[in-house]
C-alpha cells in the first residue's frame, strides 16, 4: 500500500486504546482499532502486556510512525504515575521497532478533529468515524481516541509538509 501508515495510541493501564490509520493520496482509511485489556493483574504484569500487544499491532502493520497522547496530570499522582509507566510500555514498544513516537495533549487531537478542546468523548469518536468514513463503529471510545491522535498526526504531518517544516 502506498502512503504512510501511523499507530496512535492512547496509553492506560487497565485499558489501552489503539488505532492504525493510513493515508492515501491525502485520504485517510482505517485498517484496524482495538484496545488492549490488561484486567486486574499486578501492574507488572499489565504493562507486560501493553508492551507484547503494542508490539504485535506494530508487526501485523509496520506503521512508520506512532502517535500518542500526552500524559494528563490529574489531581490524583498515583493515577498519573500509573498512566505514565503505561505510556512508558507502549513508547518502549515503539522504540525496539525503531519508531518515532509523536506526543500531542489531549485538547490538540480534540481541537483537531472537532474543533474545540473540550470536546467530548463521544463527538471525539463521531468525528474520527466520519474522518475515516466508517459508518456506525463497533470500536470502543479508548480505540476511538487513538483513532483521533492518528488522524491528528496525519493533519500535523500533512501541515508540516506545506509550510516546508518536514
Amino acid at each position: 500500500m502506498a502512503g504512510v501508515v501511523v499507530l496512535g495510541l492512547d496509553p492506560g493501564s487497565r485499558v489501552t486504546g489503539f488505532g492504525v490509520v493510513a493515508e492515501v493520496s491525502g485520504q485517510a482509511r482505517l485498517v484496524e482499532a482495538g484496545t488492549i485489556r490488561t484486567g486486574d493483574k499486578d501492574m507488572a504484569a499489565r504493562l507486560g502486556i501493553i508492551f507484547s500487544k503494542v508490539a504485535a499491532v506494530i508487526e501485523r502493520h509496520g506503521p512508520a510512525e506512532a502517535a500518542m497522547e500526552n500524559v494528563f496530570v490529574a489531581e490524583n499522582t498515583a493515577s498519573a504515575l500509573k498512566l505514565g509507566q503505561a505510556r512508558g510500555a507502549a513508547l518502549a514498544a515503539c522504540g525496539v521497532a525503531g519508531l518515532s513516537v509523536a506526543g500531542y495533549e489531549p485538547s490538540k487531537v480534540k481541537k483537531s478533529l472537532v474543533g474545540v478542546g473540550s470536546a467530548d468523548k463521544k463527538q471525539v469518536a463521531f468525528m474520527v468515524a466520519r474522518v475515516l468514513g466508517v459508518k456506525d463503529p463497533d470500536w470502543a471510545l479508548d480505540a476511538s481516541d487513538a483513532l483521533a491522535v492518528a488522524v491528528c498526526h496525519l493533519n500535523e504531518r500533512r501541515m508540516r509538509k506545506l509550510a516546508g517544516i518536514a
